[in-house]
């Protein structure tokens, strides 16, 4: 007989397996919670483990890590545009969406693309919202979004890979020096 007690948990640990195991479209699903403020950080986490692993991929895995967090981000983006002003206020505190306004007006396109490079704990959902909220051009919004999130997950894939390497390296190394015995 079926019921609630025969559906395992699951856990962070499982779903992360889950998504390893789909290499770059498990980066695009992330990429959608990640971007809600749901999992932070999570994707880059991801992005090196994958490039870490199948370094001759590195460039997809950092290009499908693009990809999800622009989708995450578009969609948390439009919850603003049609929520408006309002979605921010209930969310973070004025001063915080005081200061996000002012640095709307002075970059702009800026106050996306930089933010967007930026690691956890940065507040991005925030920047997010607050494009939404101020009714920034989608085209300009996508395009800032690509170039910091995509400038991020390059960076984070090549590194993935290059620290690999020069593991494996190393580990070789090891191999074909012999230790000295010491007495």
């Amino acid at each position: 007989m079926w019921s609630l007690a025969n559906i395992e948990p699951v856990s962070r640990r499982t779903s992360m397996a889950w998504l390893i195991h789909l290499g770059g479209p498990g980066l695009v699903l992330l990429g959608l919670a990640d971007n809600a403020g749901i999992l932070p950080g999570s994707m880059d986490f991801l992005t090196i483990l994958l490039a870490a692993h199948r370094r001759d991929l590195w460039f997809y895995y950092s290009i499908m890590a693009t990809v999800g967090a622009v989708m995450g981000g578009y969609l948390t983006y439009r919850v603003a545009l049609k929520g408006g002003k309002a979605t921010l206020n209930k969310k973070f505190s004025q001063r915080a969406v005081d200061k996000v306004y002012a640095e709307f007006e002075r970059w702009g396109f800026g106050a996306i693309a930089i933010p967007a490079m930026f690691p956890p704990p940065f507040p991005m959902v925030l920047v997010l919202l607050a494009a939404g909220a101020m009714q920034y051009p989608t085209r300009k919004f996508l395009s800032a979004l690509v170039v910091g999130r995509g400038i991020r997950y390059t960076i984070l894939g090549y590194l993935g890979a290059r620290i690999a390497g020069a593991l494996d390296d190393m580990q070789e190394r090891a191999e074909v020096v012999p230790l000295r015995r010491r007495g």
